[in-house]
């Protein structure tokens, strides 16, 4: 019992490495079952014909073949998120995460193409026990190296997230997702159900879409790497309760409206106004529609609608049934279509002072008003 001879060590060790690496990887690899007892056996067989010359091209046949096995496990994301170049991409490193895990989460992220170099580097360098736990920031494609040395470095990061005015619960989902921050079908589950405030429950308003729409405050957030869709929701709609004073909601019954009204009518102004001295005006204006009885008529519940905004809605367009069709139905939508900003909000608190029912944005984003139809429409023929 002398012990094995070195070629015969080395195939061992190569096949238990085989085994152990497909058991690791995905259950859909398979791999023809390996017997190391007869693996041996032929082996010995084989030692006695070959030369050291033909050993060596064994060796390379074996190595290709655990190159190929290893671009199988390893290998490229091709079905990896287009991402910008200078895309922040966050990634967490949880105590109890070995290579194999992180570097999972570092390709579907989209920090890396493939792990087989990161895979490689740690185990090849002992840097499994000197990757550091936290939160860090990458960008798309990265060499593995560089990565690697981040995580060794232990160059962590606080997470900070913006989330524009106007942006509407499917768009911060998908902002979140990008970032490597949520889950974007979570988020959007959670969203439709989610109240943590009396003001924002559905009551008769059943067909709203997601009852957390409207109620995300847009702002930069510093988040947290163990905060979930869950929390991440909480943190937003606590953001826009903390800005809502005892002033505004007093001038919001003043004016006869509920929360849920004056966000509503605020996502509206936002949607509508790209510049600020357009939001009073266009808050007149749907006062005015709403106190005569008109529909509000306006394009922006149509886009909230569509799969994808469109330059311009068509006559069809107007036709869609739905209760957020603010052609078909009068009065205020189901509910809000987008989270508003703080001077749309005080724009549905302090309407302009005018006698205008009609607007229209030229192609720059500037409105034009109107106080006839034919006024309207004449205007609609000269900007568009």
């Amino acid at each position: 019992m002398g012990g094995m001879e070195p070629k015969q060590a080395w195939w061992e060790s190569f096949l238990q490495e085989l085994q152990r690496l497909v058991k690791t990887q995905d259950k859909a690899f398979s791999l023809p079952h390996v017997d190391l007892r007869k693996a041996r056996e032929w082996l010995d067989v084989l030692s006695d014909k070959l030369t050291w010359k033909r050993w060596a091209a064994v060796a390379a046949l074996l190595l290709a073949l655990f190159l190929g096995l290893c671009y199988a496990l390893f290998g490229a994301n091709d079905e990896g998120r287009k991402l910008a170049p200078d895309q922040i991409i966050y990634v967490t490193v949880k105590p109890g995460m070995n290579a194999d895990m992180i570097a999972d989460s570092l390709v579907e992220h989209g920090v890396l193409d493939g792990k087989l170099s990161f895979w490689w580097q740690v185990k090849t360098g002992g840097l499994q026990d000197k990757i550091k736990t936290g939160t860090y920031a990458f960008t798309p494609a990265m060499e593995a190296k560089d990565v690697l040395a981040k995580l060794v470095a232990g160059e962590i990061t606080v997470i900070k997230i913006t989330i524009p005015e106007g942006f509407g619960v499917k768009e911060i989902a998908r902002r979140l997702a990008d970032e490597g921050l949520a889950d974007e079908r979570k988020f959007l589950e959670k969203a439709r159900d989610f109240a943590p405030y009396g003001y924002m429950e559905k009551g008769e308003h059943e067909d709203v879409r997601y009852t957390a729409e409207g109620f995300l405050f847009p702002a930069t957030y510093e988040l947290q790497p163990d905060m979930n869709e869950q929390d991440i929701m909480n943190m937003m709609a606590q953001a826009l309760d903390g800005r809502l004073t005892r002033k505004m909601r007093a001038r919001a019954r003043e004016m006869d409206l509920s929360i849920y009204e004056l966000i509503t009518l605020a996502s509206l102004i936002e949607k509508e106004a790209l510049f600020a001295e357009d939001r009073p005006i266009i808050a007149q204006v749907f006062y005015k529609r709403l106190k005569r009885g008109m529909p509000l008529q306006t394009d922006a519940t149509l886009q909230y609608l569509m799969d994808a905004p469109k330059e311009d809605v068509s006559i069809a367009d107007t036709q869609i049934e739905s209760p957020y069709n603010t052609y078909q139905n009068k009065g205020l939508p189901p509910g809000p279509i987008a989270s508003p900003g703080m001077d749309a909000i005080e724009a549905a608190l302090y309407p302009a002072d005018t006698d205008y029912l009609y607007f229209v944005a030229d192609r720059s984003g500037h409105n034009h008003y109107s106080m006839t139809y034919d006024e309207h429409i004449a205007i609609v023929n000269e900007v568009r």
